[in-house]
């Protein structure tokens, strides 16, 4: 399983709003400067975090973004759902998805869900606290 390269952005942006966290607002361009991502795709990020009540956007003069609620209270989960939807290793549980050729006689299909559990669970278990601190600077030996 790998993440794509949109909820891999969505978790650096997410990251860099967190370290802003108490010292006011930030901006998607100052998001983008501190990430290294072009501003469109911080700008388009920005708004499908904000929709998914992860980020929060207040207009006029001194407004800007911040986290819709403490970084402690986001999670990895929360931030790759926003982007990516359920997590789901398989797509055979969504009940609108009919791809699997043995989709009829699939002993597994049953047991899928709880796998899907374990994974969210893994993810849900890092909050967005973790993701943003910064790395300890390496002391030479």
């Amino acid at each position: 399983m790998r993440l794509s390269s949109m909820a891999d952005y969505a978790v650096v942006t997410m990251s860099a709003a967190a370290r802003h966290c108490g010292a006011g607002r930030v901006s998607a361009a100052q998001l983008a400067e501190e990430t290294g991502l072009p501003v469109p795709t911080v700008q388009k990020l920005v708004s499908t975090l904000t929709a998914a009540g992860l980020l929060r956007s207040i207009r006029g003069a001194g407004g800007g973004l911040q986290l819709a609620r403490p970084a402690a209270a986001i999670t990895l989960a929360d931030i790759v759902e926003a982007v990516e939807g359920p997590i789901a290793l398989t797509s055979c549980l969504e009940t609108a998805r009919h791809e699997c050729a043995l989709e009829e006689c699939c002993t597994v299909r049953p047991h899928w869900g709880v796998v899907n559990e374990a994974l969210r669970g893994a993810l849900a278990g890092v909050p967005l606290t973790r993701l943003s601190a910064l790395p300890a600077p390496e002391v030479a030996a």
